[in-house]
This record gives structure tokens, sequence and C-alpha cells, in this order.
């Protein structure tokens, strides 16, 4: 099958589900879900939903139990949506990209204040030399002023 018309399939699919999710699901355990994108099989028979869930993982196992009793529901809004032959069997699947960004985030953050912290060290210990040697250049100086010539 054509990957442009893949692609358009999978981006309905993303928008009728993340509506559905969003302002027609009335079900308590679905909360502070973010669709972030889909993926759909080659025959479009099958649909993957990825989905970030804001909270505890507690509250990401009970949100996700209440998306799979969703399926449905959102399959049935699916259908409504395409015009296919087949309407693509939904699983909602937890998105792990934005939990990996923000660590990879915190990790650089993390990095930066320690080579900040390096540097400074680094001049510190470089003002205390240049402090010993000009304390040693005066003894030096006046030293040689007393030679005869």
């Amino acid at each position: 099958m054509k990957s442009h018309r893949i692609a358009r399939v999978s981006e309905v699919i993303r928008e009728t589900a993340a509506n559905a999710i969003l302002f027609e699901l009335k079900d308590p355990r679905v909360k502070n879900v973010t669709v972030t994108r889909a993926e759909v099989s080659g025959d479009l028979q099958h649909a993957k939903v990825f989905v970030s869930i804001m909270g505890t993982e507690k509250e990401q196992a009970l949100t996700m139990h209440g998306l799979k009793s969703a399926a449905g529901f959102v399959q049935t809004k699916l259908a409504d949506r395409l015009t296919s032959r087949y309407i693509p069997h939904v699983t909602f699947v937890i998105d792990e990209g934005v939990k990996k960004s923000i660590e990879i985030g915190r990790l650089i953050r993390e990095e930066n204040e320690r080579l900040a912290a390096d540097k400074q060290q680094d001049e510190a210990a470089t003002d205390v030399e240049q402090d010993e040697a000009e304390t040693d250049e005066p003894e030096a100086a006046e030293g040689t002023t007393d030679r005869p010539q």
C-alpha cells in the first residue's frame, strides 16, 4: 500500500482518537491523556495509538485500563470517520518518548552544571597560581636590581 495513504489514515486515526478521548469519553479513569501519534499496519487492519499519560505509575495503569475498555468506542468513532472496507483494530500503547526526553533534558542540565563547576574550579586554581607567580616575580626583580653593573 502507498505510504502516503497510510500516513493519511494514521493522521485521521490520531485526530479521531484524540477527539473521542478528550471530548466524548465519559470514563472517569481516563484523564490527563495526550494522543501523541498513531501507527497503522500496511493492510489497515491494526492501529496502535500512542498516548502520553501524566501522573504516577498507578494512575497511568488505571488510565490504560480505561483506554483499553474504551477501544471499541474509539473504533466506532473511526468507523463514522473512515470510508474504507476495514476499520482498524485499535490498541493503546504508552508513549515513553516524552518521559525519555524529560530525562535526557535533566541529564544534560546536570552535566552542564558539573562542567560549569569544574570550569570555576579550574579558573580559581589558575588565579591562585597566577597570584603565587606574581608574588615570586617581585622578589626576583629585586634581586636583579641589586647587582652591580
